[in-house]
């Protein structure tokens, strides 16, 4: 920036204008996520301001980036605020190294932290539980999905696509709810195991295998609310996690979900799981479309829904908090 000659223009006039243009220039760089700082070896000599600024004010002209993310938190499948399973969400415009986002999401502590980057759709998302990355997540691409309607798409978008390990994924807008369309999984029966059984505390009916966890089936809700599990046992168990589950009372089926293998002893809501329920339960039912409950205790509510190989996962979403992280 070079300030035009003009003889009209007394010195001191000059001096005011050009410290204005330098605070004006102060709150942008602030703004945008660059912050000054103040080296007494390096005022800033080479900046085209410093002419007509006092050595305090060239420490403004003196810059260092400073990293500035967006984040929120959303509780999704959440009925009301402080129910359902919070996730934090951070949006991004380049990609960032895995030790930062492992980082941020250890700082988060919550059971998974979302990163979109939003250059362009279909948008890239990673999830970071508290120690590890995970392959798939239902709630935090719900919250996710959630910040984007919002801040990153057009009033009238009801849908929204993404790309992650897993392949392509989606979300619509359905009436009041954003759902999520994942591929679906097909359990496959698993011989009883006295380890997961000691783990549990309790002997299920039913055992199954999918992809990432194991799905323990039980015969009732209160079977469900009782499990008291050993956490150490289940840590060792060679999967991410143990889903319980059973017909509901006033659903179609509740769950539980255990995974301290990745930090995270139980979750309080969890989307990926109901790819591997919804077809144990629509084959057990003949049902496709089913009401579940996770009965944690925050809570959740999930409409689910069997579409050939797919599996639509509904339910609300509330905002809680928004800011931005500086690293």
């Amino acid at each position: 920036m070079k300030l035009r000659a003009n003889s009209k223009i007394s010195e001191t006039t000059r001096r005011q204008s050009t410290r204005q243009v330098g605070a004006r220039l102060h709150h942008y760089y602030e703004t945008i996520g660059l912050r000054p700082e103040v080296l007494p070896d390096q005022t800033g000599q080479d900046h085209p301001l410093v002419h007509y600024c006092t050595p305090r004010e060239r420490t403004l002209i003196k810059w260092n980036p400073r990293l500035r993310l967006p984040i929120y938190y959303v509780d999704a499948f959440a009925e009301k605020l402080f129910q359902g399973n919070p996730a934090a969400v951070v949006t991004v415009t380049e990609s960032l190294d895995t030790a930062t986002m492992q980082s941020i999401a250890f700082e988060n502590n919550l059971s998974e932290t979302a990163f979109v980057l939003v250059a362009a759709m279909p948008f890239s998302i990673r999830w970071f539980s508290p120690l590890v990355e995970v392959d798939l997540c239902g709630h935090a691409t719900l919250a996710s999905a959630r910040i984007l309607f919002d801040d990153h798409l057009p009033p009238n978008s009801s849908r929204v696509n993404f790309s992650a390990k897993r392949g392509s994924l989606s979300a619509f807008k359905r009436d009041d709810l954003i759902y999520l369309d994942f591929p679906a999984e097909t359990p496959t029966v698993e011989k009883k195991n006295k380890n997961l059984a000691q783990a549990l505390g309790a002997e299920p009916v039913e055992f199954y295998k999918g992809q990432d966890d194991f799905l323990a089936v039980f015969e009732s809700e209160k079977a469900i609310h009782a499990i008291d599990p050993d956490f150490s046992l289940l840590a060792k168990l060679e999967c991410r996690g143990v889903i319980v589950t059973a017909p509901g009372d006033q659903v179609d089926f509740v769950s539980r979900f255990f995974a301290p293998r990745t930090g995270v002893p139980e979750d309080p809501v969890t989307g990926s799981t109901h790819t591997l329920m919804v077809p144990y339960w629509a084959r057990k039912t003949g049902k496709t479309e089913f009401t579940a409950a996770q009965l944690s205790q925050r809570s959740g509510r999930l409409y689910c829904e069997l579409s050939g190989s797919r599996v639509f996962i509904g339910g609300h979403t509330k905002k809680y908090l928004q800011g931005e992280i500086s690293i």
